[in-house]
């Protein structure tokens, strides 16, 4: 049976009188920071030199430093950058001061999992994974909630680096919603395969499908989208609170049995065949070798894909809609305004 750990198994005084640091201050970092600072942990923000998150985490009051001043500071570091950019870092800044008995957490186990990065045998590595945005984190924080998370050990070179790892997640707020006990294999392989398969590659090639045969039917884009991409939070929105006999009880009868007999059409034999090819993929270490390579090469099929998912109809038509439905960003600014598009 998988163990879940709550607030009654951890010890807050494990960590109490560590120095932490924490690199990067993007959608996670600045929740772990935060959480960390407010359950009284002696926190520190490692940037680079000139990043823009700086006056971010100064103006919440955060101690902020190069990160190699925060990596010779702390008996903790936990790594918050994009995997695409930890390896570098780690090498060139952390590495030096991984000294023995200090700690390296990480909240994905992609870089170690796929040995990106290799700690020395005398320092703890401990992985801390919350199981939602980095907002959510802060969020359910400050309500006195938490995000549920994810706990592994890679290396327990203190023979405490369990009990440590427990006294972060009491710290960010984790063992308030339950701490899973899991391994780096794990999280890491059904991570990717989770946002591969069905929540980000699957569900935006479903979503693209169903509108593209649409139009191409001869049905006006506009309905298209709205039947196959802007329902989507509905339907999602019912499975994440009653799971999927709650939705189905929440829709009419008639679209019950097209989902439980057309679905199955769809999602078929041979589109499980190709979910475990890329599952296999995912564990052998090819996707990880593909996609380090294309970072290695200026990533010119990672921005040329890009480039034409933004031009697709259903991302044109579906900006015109939104802009005439400001209650779906609930204030929030447009992907145009953020990136300066």
């Amino acid at each position: 049976m998988t163990k879940l750990y709550y607030e009654k198994d951890a010890n807050l005084s494990v960590i109490a009188d560590r120095k932490v640091a924490v690199v990067g201050y993007g959608s996670q970092g600045h929740a772990h920071a935060l959480n960390l600072r407010d359950s009284g942990i002696d926190v520190r923000v490692g940037l680079r030199d000139g990043s823009s998150s700086i006056p971010k985490a100064k103006d919440e009051g955060l101690k902020v430093a190069t990160i190699d001043q925060a990596a010779r500071e702390a008996d903790l570091v936990m790594m918050l950058a994009p995997d695409t950019e930890q390896k570098a870092i780690y090498e060139s800044q952390i590495a030096p001061h991984m000294t023995s008995g200090k700690a390296l957490f990480f909240a994905h186990g992609f870089n170690i999992h796929f040995a990106q990065i290799n700690p020395p045998k005398d320092i703890d590595v401990v992985m801390v994974a919350p199981k939602g945005p980095g907002h959510l984190v802060r969020r359910t924080y400050l309500e006195g909630g938490g995000v549920p998370s994810l706990l592994a050990v890679a290396q327990d070179a203190t023979q405490k680096a369990h009990e440590l790892g427990l006294a972060y997640a009491y710290a960010l707020g984790a063992t308030r919603a339950g701490v899973l006990e899991t391994t780096f294999a794990e999280e890491t392989e059904t991570d990717l395969f989770g946002e591969q398969v069905v929540l980000c590659g699957g569900l935006t090639a479903l979503a693209m499908a169903g509108y593209e045969t649409l139009v191409e039917a001869g049905y006006q884009p506009e309905s298209a989208y709205f039947e196959c991409l802007h329902e989507l939070k509905l339907i999602v929105d019912l499975m994440y609170e009653q799971g999927i006999s709650g939705m189905r009880f929440s829709i009419s009868d008639t679209a019950e049995y097209g989902d439980m007999t057309r679905g199955p059409r769809v999602i078929n034999d041979s589109v499980k065949q190709e979910m475990r090819r890329i599952l296999g993929e995912i564990k052998d270490g090819s996707f990880a070798k593909e996609w380090i390579q294309e970072n290695a090469n200026g990533r010119p099929n990672f921005n040329k894909l890009r480039e034409q998912a933004k031009n697709h109809s259903i991302e044109k038509v579906g900006k015109q809609l939104r802009s005439m439905m400001p209650f779906v960003s609930g204030g929030k600014p447009s992907l145009e305004e953020v990136s300066g598009g």
